[in-house]
Formats: C-alpha cells, sequence, structure tokens
C-alpha cells in the first residue's frame, strides 16, 4: 500500500507542478498583450466607450481563437466591427434615442 500512495501523491505533485509552470507563460503574455493594448490606447487618447471597443478588439486580435474560421464567421466579424464604427459616428455626432437607433442600423447596412 505505501508505494501504490506514494505514486498517487507523486503524480499529484508533477500535475500540480506542470500547471504552476504553465499559467504564468500565458499569464505573462497576456500581460503583455494588455499592457501594449493599454498604452497604444493611452497614446491615441482613447476614453470611456471608445476605448472599451478598442481595448476588446486589441486584446482579441492576439488570440488565434478569436480569429474567423469561415466565411459565415468572418462576414460576421465585418458587420460587428461596422457597427462599432457606426455606433462611435453616432457618437461623435450627439446623436441620442431613436434617431441614434436608425442612425447605426442604416450605416451598418452600408
Amino acid at each position: 500500500m505505501p508505494n501504490i500512495h506514494r505514486a498517487v501523491t507523486l503524480s499529484l505533485g508533477t500535475t500540480l507542478l506542470s500547471c504552476i509552470l504553465v499559467t504564468p507563460a500565458h499569464a505573462g503574455a497576456q500581460q503583455d498583450k494588455m499592457r501594449a493594448c493599454n498604452k497604444e490606447a493611452r497614446e491615441k487618447g482613447l476614453k470611456k466607450d471608445e476605448r472599451k471597443a478598442f481595448m476588446s478588439s486589441c486584446l482579441s486580435s492576439a488570440a488565434p481563437s478569436a480569429q474567423p474560421t469561415s466565411a459565415e464567421d468572418s462576414k460576421s466579424a465585418s458587420l460587428q466591427e461596422r457597427r462599432k464604427q457606426c455606433r462611435a459616428d453616432a457618437k461623435e455626432k450627439a446623436l441620442k434615442g431613436d434617431e441614434r437607433k436608425a442612425f447605426v442600423a442604416e450605416c451598418a447596412k452600408a
């Protein structure tokens, strides 16, 4: 019995060690990307919604799984980008309520 206990303990220890060693590398890369995106947003002088949209786009551009995998996904991604730009344009024009909704809907169709 002691040999089984030792083998299980060793196995668990190896698993935990591998988790500890893998996680910081991934976290470090994500933190580096976050720093770079923050710096770029700061340099561009982005605030509030514009900054949120930029940060989301910037951070997802680094993740390979976030990239479109088919023509339909690509079409959906480009529509989302158009909508983001239309919302930013509506904000610049200070549009509110139904007028804003109509503007964004028409703008996104183009």
